[in-house]
């Protein structure tokens, strides 16, 4: 197993050092061409959100390739690397798999659950596939990670758990001051769950909307959407304005630290604000809710009321992964020993024929009915002596150190892998498989 995943999330770094580490589409062929150009990477794609950027590799060697991704990260991101490397998590093998599974689930994300992650890894995927970047490893590893996802969405509640966390604060908010449509709602921050929220008001009627976020371009993009409008994030006066005149701010930055705090709200003058607080960890400065007129709801609060994904459906989730995960091991243990247990057979044909060939010198007299009947039975017996261990070395492949096994194998026959007909003979092998 050599896949590495290097990468920094909401969990790792603060938004600044995640905003300017995020990778458009005009630079994410240039990224990709730049990891690929590094000896130890042969395959590569990069999952870039607005909670996340990670790049997933097959790699030759551990250390040259995680020293050559964060090298290409840092340059292509203009982040200084020891500033990067402070944020950055590394898992390799096993655990790079079972982290993109997690990932595909929606288990590692902001609100547990939320399924927009499916698409976002879909189109890395295609963009690296586009870039000529992806390989068999890669393609069967993304390819059981979107299944994976999709049979925990299906499986489990979680499915529902981000548009829940909306549709259930959004409930409150207007059981606190009224129907959307005659309300201004004021959306801070751009990210999914700020699309979500955006999208779900509209659709409720409401037409006053506005938008801010730290990265001006994904406040407009979301603001355009929903005929909306936005408002700088660093024009304090201009956004204090905005909270002033809102019945309704919902807080999503997806921020490490407080972004709004008690000081930022003016006295109400008797008129209800409903703040929705749906950012992990808070957005909103508890003292918020202790002002008068004003209602803070957080998470915790949208948990209690069965918004969140509960813990049953979480342990449910992370079951299926872990199911995934083992028959994902188990089918690339079998791909790793497939050489040795083809070259094994090639070895015994090799031996077969030649015997078989020299018999024909031997005995020329032979009769052709006779000869057919020898060169069947010498078959047989060489496929029931060789069927056992072939078959318990797949199944040890599966277990601690099973590769021992296979070179056990190799040592005792003299085997080569990687000889031309062996090759030949493995490629049809899992070409066969690809098409099931």
């Amino acid at each position: 197993m050599t896949v590495l995943a290097v990468g920094l999330s909401y969990r790792s770094a603060p938004v600044p050092v995640l905003e300017r580490a995020a990778v458009g589409t005009a630079d994410a062929a240039k990224l990709l061409d730049d990891l690929c150009s590094s000896d130890s990477v042969s395959e590569v794609f990069v999952l870039s959100t607005c909670n996340r950027v990670e790049v997933y590799a097959d790699v030759s060697r551990f250390h040259p390739a995680l020293a050559d991704i964060t090298a290409v990260l840092g340059r292509v991101t203009g982040l200084d690397v020891t500033l990067l490397a402070e944020h950055l998590y590394v898992h390799f093998a096993e655990a790079a798999v079972e982290h993109l599974f997690l990932v595909a689930a929606g288990l590692d994300s902001m609100v547990v659950g939320e399924s927009q992650i499916l698409g976002q890894l879909r189109h890395a995927y295609a963009a690296a596939t586009d870039a000529g970047t992806v390989g068999r490893t890669l393609h069967e590893l993304v390819q059981h990670a979107l299944r994976t996802g999709k049979s925990v969405h299906a499986g489990t509640g979680i499915d529902h758990a981000g548009a829940s966390v909306v549709s259930v604060a959004l409930d409150e908010a207007e059981r606190l001051v009224g129907p959307l449509a005659g309300c201004r709602v004021l959306v801070v921050g751009a990210g999914s769950m700020g699309a979500l929220t955006a999208a779900t008001v509209r659709r409720r009627g409401g037409t006053d909307l506005v938008v801010t976020s730290r990265t001006g371009a994904s406040a407009q993009r979301i603001a355009g959407a929903v005929d909306g409008r936005t408002v700088a994030w660093d024009d304090v006066a201009a956004l204090r304005a905005e909270i002033s005149a809102a019945d309704v701010v919902v807080s999503c930055t997806g921020a490490v630290a407080t972004v709004l705090h008690a000081d930022d709200f003016a006295p109400r003058h008797g008129r209800p604000l409903a703040v929705l607080d749906l950012a992990l960890p808070r957005d909103v400065e508890p003292a918020v809710g202790e002002l008068d007129g004003v209602h803070r709801i957080d998470l915790e609060a949208l948990r209690a009321a069965g918004a969140m994904a509960s813990d049953a459906d979480v342990q449910a989730a992370a079951g299926l992964v872990a199911d995934q995960l083992h028959k994902y091991l188990d089918e690339q243990h079998a791909l790793a020993v497939a050489p040795t247990v083809t070259a094994l057979r090639a070895r015994a044909t090799a031996v077969i024929d030649a015997e078989l060939q020299r018999l024909d010198t031997r005995l020329p007299e032979l009769d052709p009915g006779a000869r057919v009947e020898v060169a069947q039975a010498v078959r047989r017996a060489v496929e029931k002596v060789l069927h056992a261990p072939t078959v318990r070395v797949k199944e040890l492949a599966a277990t601690p150190d099973g590769d021992r096994y296979a070179a056990a194998l190799r040592a005792l026959f003299d085997l080569d892998p990687a000889n031309a007909e062996t090759v030949i003979a493995v490629k049809a092998v899992l070409d066969v498989g690809q098409q099931r």
